[in-house]
């Protein structure tokens, strides 16, 4: 009892002594926030634990994605999903759509791409996203449209006029500018941007097939085509869209501000390419109305679906003339060169795999007879599209570059009906899904434990270049929308490797950095420069009849 009067006292004496206002002097207000951003902290870290990344109070997980920007996104990835079995959820800031799901387990790419095509298309977030740059070409169309696109190219791709075509212009830039710019550097002892200029090479061929016109961006001297630049630059702040919540990246398009406003400035140097290209075929094909002309006709991509109809009978517009060619020039431009410049990087870093792909080489020649011998003497070799099948080691080489540094790192897709991945993870209508092509090469699980490693052979069967499955390789999709120009994209790479691996030696400048860079394909950050000097036929690992002439046109 009097313990209880006592306290009552003190009490008293407080609130006496506080003017009536009730106080707790040891407790501080920085003491309580300290109290709950431990909380919090702690909160979000066990979370990690439970879904691969910290998740934070209204900001999500968006504090580890400017993280992983910062450094390497790819390997970043690649962690998350490591840790997590192969999936994961992104939960980006309140009041976003920065939400998706990450995955990289084959069972579910196959569901995707091909059990359940039809719930999965592209998407309205990835076509409001890219529309810009992209329109409705077949790259970011779905259902009618896509197919439409789809049927009427594949029909082109397949066509025996296509392929001379595709293989005569490979030829020519091959023999006629790259190998030429080459013998330059080399003969100065310069170092050269291999992925700048093996860049310029694709861009040529992949407009000559599209567009039917020669930009001329491989020519001595490596100058700027406004063109080119333009489109490159339009990739890249395109790819700033999907990393920037959605109202964000809106206002700053409606304020012509940042990097909206340089992807309008982009854009419109594309436009007005593609317009002044069409306006010229246009005008070419109504002049051209004799017989005679007409077999002369272009077979480009451009001229063909010049000469379809719409569903309503109509002729296609210039915008959707012009959507279809952008969109085939972002697909064959960047599948074959970058991969070659990851190829170089790690033959640089292998050179035992370079041995092997040169004596394979060395073996097609000594097979060639007769009247190929005499046109050697003559003419500087050239492969033929025969011996470029041969290839076998060649290709799984180029395989296993792609398998570790795919062209295209991630892509999209987004549901239209509730699901369930064959791995579980819930699936609601309307969600986002990535699927991390460049993280399935280093996952265990698919390729072993020596998936880190440069192992050609892993894609050999007695001496026999075997494929692997589109959901377990998907450097070129899978399902429906596997790509039209994969048996292209290998001739192009093949060929040129083989013409360059023959008759100099590549080297990586010495502490030249080598990263991805953050973008819609996975070019290197700084470029990849390299050292040339010509090949003696010493250096090959089997001899060389001296009838065949390796010199550069």
């Amino acid at each position: 009892m009097t313990m209880n009067i006592n306290s009552t006292t003190n009490i008293a004496s407080s609130l006496s002594a506080g003017g009536g206002r009730f106080s707790f002097p040891e407790i501080h207000f920085l003491e309580i926030l300290l109290a709950v951003v431990v909380f919090v902290i702690i909160h979000a870290l066990r979370q990690e634990k439970h879904q691969g990344l910290p998740y934070w109070p209204f900001l999500g997980m968006l504090p580890s994605l400017m993280g992983g920007l910062q450094s390497d996104m790819y390997e970043w990835i690649t962690g998350v999903l490591c840790r997590q079995n192969g999936t994961f959820t992104f939960k980006g800031p309140w009041f976003t759509n920065l939400n998706c799901v990450v995955t990289s387990d084959p069972r579910n790419l196959e569901h995707l791409l091909k059990t359940k095509f039809p719930i999965f298309p592209k998407g309205e977030y990835f076509r409001d996203t890219v529309r810009d740059l992209l329109g409705d070409g077949i790259f970011s169309a779905d259902d009618d449209t896509w197919q439409r696109q789809r049927k009427t190219a594949s029909i082109e791709f397949h066509s025996a006029k296509f392929r001379h075509l595709t293989t005569d212009s490979l030829k020519e830039l091959v023999h006629a500018r790259l190998l030429p710019v080459l013998e330059d550097a080399a003969k100065k002892f310069l170092p050269i941007d291999l992925q700048d200029v093996l860049l310029r090479l694709t861009f040529d061929n992949v407009c000559m097939i599209a567009f039917g016109v020669d930009p001329g961006c491989l020519r001595p001297g490596l100058p700027e085509i406004p063109f080119a630049k333009a489109f490159e630059d339009a990739t890249e702040a395109t790819l700033l869209r999907f990393v920037t919540p959605t109202l964000i990246w809106k206002t700053l398009r409606f304020l012509n501000l940042g990097f909206e406003r340089n992807l309008k400035q982009s854009i419109r140097g594309v436009d007005e390419f593609a317009d002044e290209v069409i306006r010229t075929r246009k005008k070419e094909l109504s002049l051209a109305s004799s017989e005679e002309d007409s077999k002369k006709q272009r077979s480009d991509l451009l001229t063909v679906f010049m000469g379809l109809k719409d569903e309503n009978g109509h002729p296609f517009s210039d915008k959707f003339l012009r959507d279809i060619c952008v969109n085939f020039i972002l697909a064959g431009r960047d599948t074959s060169s970058v991969a070659l410049t990851w190829f170089f990087w790690l033959l640089d870093r292998n050179p035992l795999v370079e041995e092997r792909i040169l004596a394979e080489i060395c073996r097609i020649i000594s097979e060639r007879q007769g009247a190929a011998k005499e046109e050697s003497e003559i003419n500087p070799f050239i492969f033929r599209p025969e011996e470029v099948k041969k290839m076998d080691y060649l290709q799984a080489a180029l395989s296993e570059a792609l398998r570790l540094y795919p062209s295209v790192p991630v892509d999209h897709k987004e549901i239209v009906e509730d699901d369930v991945f064959p791995d579980g993870t819930v699936l609601k209508k309307g969600t986002k899904i990535i699927y991390a092509i460049y993280a399935m090469g280093r996952m265990e699980g698919i390729w072993g434990k020596d998936c880190k490693e440069y192992k050609p052979e892993r894609w050999l069967r007695e001496g026999r270049f075997m494929s692997e499955s589109a959901y377990k390789f998907t450097a070129f999709n899978g399902g429906p929308r596997l790509c039209l120009g994969k048996d292209f994209a290998y001739y192009q790479m093949k060929f040129a490797a083989a013409s360059i691996l023959l008759r100099y030696r590549v080297k990586v400048a010495p502490r030249h950095p080598v990263q991805p860079k953050l973008a819609l394909t996975m070019y290197m950050k700084h470029g990849l420069k390299v050292e040339l000097s010509r090949r003696p036929r010493s250096d090959l690992p089997l001899p060389i009849p001296n009838c065949y002439c390796f010199g550069v046109k």
